[in-house]
Formats: C-alpha cells, sequence, structure tokens
C-alpha cells in the first residue's frame, strides 16, 4: 500500500509538471546568439530546481535554454538533472 501512494504521488508531480511545458517556436531564438551545448546543458540541470523556482516569481528566469545545440544539450541536462536529485532509487538491504 505504501509503494501505491508513492507511486501515485509522483504521478501526480510528473503530471503537474508537464502542465508547465511550452512549445518552443524558432521566432524565440535569436539569431546570432550563444548557442548552447553539453556543459550548459549540464549546469543547467544542476540549477534547475532554483531556476524554477525563481521562474514563479519573475518571468526572467528560465529553466531550459532555448538557443541549444540539440541532444548534446538535453543529455547534458538530464545528467544534470539526476546528478543533483540522484536517480531517485534507494537500494536498501533488510536484515
Amino acid at each position: 500500500m505504501k509503494n501505491l501512494k508513492i507511486f501515485l504521488l509522483i504521478a501526480l508531480v510528473a503530471v503537474l509538471f508537464t502542465g508547465c511545458a511550452q512549445p518552443v517556436s524558432v521566432e524565440q531564438c535569436v539569431e546570432g546568439a550563444k548557442v548552447y551545448g553539453f556543459w550548459n546543458g549540464l549546469w543547467h540541470g544542476m540549477t534547475a530546481g532554483f531556476s524554477f523556482i525563481g521562474s514563479l516569481f519573475d518571468d526572467k528566469y528560465i529553466i531550459y535554454a532555448i538557443n541549444n545545440n540539440g541532444g548534446w544539450y538535453d543529455f547534458g541536462f538530464i545528467l544534470g538533472i539526476g546528478g543533483l536529485f540522484g536517480s531517485g532509487v534507494t537500494v536498501r538491504s533488510e536484515r
């Protein structure tokens, strides 16, 4: 029963966070602006929690860089999220 409650809580949080997602159009990308790569994605992933809190109070804070190079930025972002917050899986041995 406890595992079911935890699963439902995680599912609810996931659904709430997907409601914050917004599509990005090409018009939002700025010509000649810096293109963010792997290392910037890693940093943005590690600071995503703080960026999210800031974005609740002011629109100038964003969580995900619009001008990125695609897959490598995404890979760094995911590693940054997992590196800071952990994988969410805890292994316990009971004696």
